[in-house]
């Protein structure tokens, strides 16, 4: 475990302890992918204390809910009551691989709805607000509860559905939304069409834009893009996965830092090469206990995600809360190691969004032997100069990387748009 001081975090971890307890005793007697795995690490329900428990209980891999589910379909082994009380289905977006299902009771799905109501109640959402949410619906799990979660807190809730960007932006108008929902990329590229067919936005209620499904939220350079483009609307950044459901908020008193909902999870973070933990302030992996979705739960799940504890306080509690600084900084995949410097795309997004003439950008990354290369194409918007742009960019590579980048210019509209989690970056071997 990763402590501040023992005293600061002792309310924090002696609620969790009784949540874990709980769980555990839900799942030793009944869940048959976990049952086998807590008794052979020598965990029961009246486990000792949270370090006894990170200690023992081995890690979960996606790997493993794969392999489960692929020997157990279509759902696996995960599943702690009996199928008939599952009321709920999603599965995760499959940009990595198969698309893993997840289900949920109705106890299990109140408590991801539960976690949304604390990240609208952080941004401030209200029921006098008009939520849109600019989203297709798919079967993944973060539409339905951001969705369900404000018709619970009073809000009149206005789904974009299958509807064209142009179409969804007549919504918002035509609505008087005030707060929307999307991607840090969609609500760059919903600013985008309004441009293109004489929209002003500034006639627009919205006041405060939701964003998840990238990194970008808590980057300075697109939170000052969208922001720019909204007309001065606020930027909220939060994140959550399909697996685990909503996990952090951004704290209302420090931008671009994510607070942890530690009421639901208990989080980690690791040395991901080595699993140990690793200290305060330094960079790791996030791995998360599911302490209230009991139907479909995740014990010491390997997130991926790249994150930078810190602690923080509020005056609702002397406890200090464990949070992210810069939000979520990248996947523990994502790291390139170019002519010997590490590069993240969140330091290249943010390199890119500063660039006030950049409608788009795609990354191509060419493997040679175990070294990699970039190669940056840059769409520029129709007012700008593309050799001024180009030229900004390789300067602004070199500055803040130490390299030397191969940037080409597109014509305007060549390089793809995206609704939900851009693709921007493309691997070769």
């Amino acid at each position: 475990m990763m402590h501040a001081d023992s005293h600061d975090r002792r309310g924090v971890e002696q609620a969790q302890l009784l949540l874990l307890r709980h769980l555990l005793n839900a799942l030793i007697p009944a869940n048959p992918f976990y049952a086998p795995r807590l008794e052979a690490a020598g965990i029961t329900a009246g486990v000792k204390d949270l370090a006894t428990f990170c200690e023992r209980c081995p890690l979960t891999e996606k790997d493993q809910l794969a392999t489960d589910q692929r020997a157990h379909p279509p759902y696996g082994t995960n599943l702690t009551y009996p199928i008939t009380q599952y009321t709920r289905f999603n599965q995760t977006s499959g940009t990595t691989a198969a698309p893993m299902r997840w289900l949920d009771t109705i106890e299990s799905w109140q408590a991801q709805l539960d976690c949304w109501k604390q990240v609208y109640e952080a941004a401030g959402v209200n029921s006098d607000d008009r939520v849109y949410f600019a989203f297709s619906f798919g079967p993944f799990l973060g539409f339905w509860t951001a969705f369900e979660a404000a018709t619970q807190l009073g809000c009149m809730c206005i789904p974009g559905g299958g509807l064209s960007s142009l179409a969804r932006l007549h919504m918002i108008l035509d609505n008087r939304a005030t707060i929307l929902c999307c991607t840090p990329t969609y609500a760059m590229r919903l600013a985008e069409v309004a441009q293109q067919n004489h929209l002003n936005l500034a006639d627009s209620a919205v006041r405060l834009i939701i964003v998840a499904g990238e990194g970008g939220g808590s980057l300075p350079a697109v939170r000052k893009r969208i922001s720019d483009l909204w007309h001065g609307a606020s930027v909220f950044d939060h994140h959550g996965m399909t697996e685990v459901g909503p996990v952090t908020y951004e704290d209302p008193n420090r931008p671009r830092v994510l607070r942890v909902i530690e009421s639901s999870y208990l989080a980690e973070v690791i040395n991901p090469d080595s699993g140990q933990p690793v200290a305060h302030g330094r960079i790791g992996e996030l791995v998360l206990t599911t302490l209230t979705r009991l139907g479909s739960p995740l014990l010491r799940y390997r997130t991926g995600d790249l994150v930078k504890p810190i602690y923080v306080t509020d005056e609702q509690s002397p406890d200090h809360h464990l949070a992210f600084e810069g939000g979520i900084l990248g996947r523990c995949d994502d790291m390139l190691l170019v002519r010997g410097v590490n590069v993240y795309p969140s330091a290249i997004d943010q390199i890119m969004r500063a660039q006030a003439g950049l409608a788009e950008y795609r990354v191509q990354v060419d493997h040679h032997r175990t070294m990699a290369e970039l190669a940056i194409t840059i769409e520029p918007t129709p007012d700008a100069d593309a050799e001024s742009l180009r030229a900004a960019v390789i300067s602004d590579l070199r500055q803040a990387l130490n390299l030397r980048i191969d940037v080409h210019t597109a014509r305007p509209g060549e390089l793809p748009r995206f609704e939900m989690k851009a693709r921007r970056w493309i691997r070769k071997s």
